[in-house]
């Protein structure tokens, strides 16, 4: 972890509400379609690849993708990257939603400081830097290399009584994920993986899935860190409650993550604007990160052509935004970890489409002959 606070963000509670909003306006009018010419491009070049046409499947389409999100043929290489994790605690765990304790939460961050957690191991195993981003664990924190302190409340509300937090911490905690994609694209990084921490946060990605995509709750909440049947059916109740009291209107995302989400859901939301902005890709991982796109989608609708899906989550919520994002997830291994595991073991398929479209010879240039018309 070679980045501190100084060199990674700066910090989102410096910024007044009004300057946020200010930032936020700004980060979304960056964010544009992609480039056809080079789709174009990218698309001819694949054609006269020493390789049969669509014999590479998936991989073609993505070189494609990355090449029209960076607006050149080829596409540059997404590397080196980085995986944030953005962590926070949740309101709604006094309601039973987990048997887990809520000091998991902090306990994790320290794991991942240390370099003991299963996306840290990933994470060496495919060259790939790991920060912590403290936006929302309701304990204190000690300051550590690596942890980037950008806390907007101690965890959130409870959501079943109210709002899990105002809009003007739901805007700087956008705002905060926005920052960190910046600095960390301004420190060298091309390539942005979504990691994320808190217990009891498949509840809020429940509720944000059962929003954006107008899916009943009980068809996208999921057993998270793997909960009974009598939790379960508590789980789907307390979604429910929780839109029924807020009923809260998709058209307005930040609405949403203010009555229902988590701070490092709308940090994750902020972190893939950020990365759409400035035309990197940003691969997500599981349902936290799923549902938080859709949040980013309903801010910035091209933020989508940023987004690679790294893998199909278990969580039945994963499933129903993938498929309202229309995006194709790279990898089904049956995970349901979170922190950015997922995310992290597609990082080098992503990088492999890439390389594809630059390295690979064409037929005239390596004296191969092609099919016969």
């Amino acid at each position: 972890m070679a980045h501190d606070d100084d060199s990674i963000a700066r910090s989102g509670t410096d910024a007044a509400a009004g300057t946020a909003r200010s930032l936020l306006a700004e980060t979304v009018s960056a964010i544009g379609p992609p480039d056809q010419s080079a789709i174009s491009a990218a698309r001819e070049r694949q054609e006269r690849l020493t390789k049969p046409s669509g014999s590479l499947g998936t991989l073609e389409d993505l070189s494609v993708r990355l090449a029209g999100l960076a607006g050149e043929c080829p596409a540059p290489i997404p590397e080196p990257a980085v995986i944030a994790i953005f962590a926070a605690d949740h309101g709604v765990h006094a309601q039973g939603v987990t048997p887990w304790p809520q000091e998991v939460t902090a306990q994790m961050v320290a794991n991942f400081l240390a370099a003991g957690a299963v996306v840290n191991a990933f994470a060496a195993q495919v060259g790939a830097e790991v920060c912590v981003v403290d936006v929302g664990v309701a304990a204190g924190l000690p300051v550590a290399p690596g942890l980037l302190a950008r806390k907007i409340r101690a965890g959130t509300a409870d959501m079943t009584a109210g709002p899990a937090m105002s809009r003007d911490e739901a805007e700087r905690a956008v705002e905060v994920g926005t920052e960190v994609a910046a600095d960390l694209i301004a420190a060298g990084h091309r390539c942005l993986v979504t990691g994320d921490m808190g217990i009891a946060n498949t509840t809020a990605s429940a509720a944000l899935i059962s929003v954006f995509t107008g899916t009943d709750p009980a068809e996208v909440t999921g057993r998270g860190t793997g909960v009974d049947d009598e939790t379960w059916q508590r789980k789907v109740a307390v979604v429910r409650r929780a839109l029924e009291l807020h009923r809260p209107d998709p058209a307005d995302p930040i609405g949403v993550l203010s009555a229902v989400g988590g701070l490092e859901h709308a940090a994750l939301a902020g972190f893939i604007i950020g990365a759409a902005a400035h035309r990197v890709p940003v691969i997500l991982d599981g349902v936290i990160a799923c549902s938080a796109a859709l949040a980013a989608v309903a801010l910035a609708p091209d933020a989508v052509h940023a987004m690679v899906a790294g893998h199909l989550s278990t969580e039945p919520g994963a499933r129903a935004a993938l498929a309202a994002l229309g995006l194709r997830p790279l990898l089904s291994l049956e995970m349901r970890l979170g922190e950015g595991s997922g995310a992290a073991l597609a990082l080098p398929i992503v990088q492999a489409a890439a390389r594809l479209l630059r390295d690979v010879a064409t037929f005239d240039s390596a004296g191969v002959s092609g099919a016969k018309e």
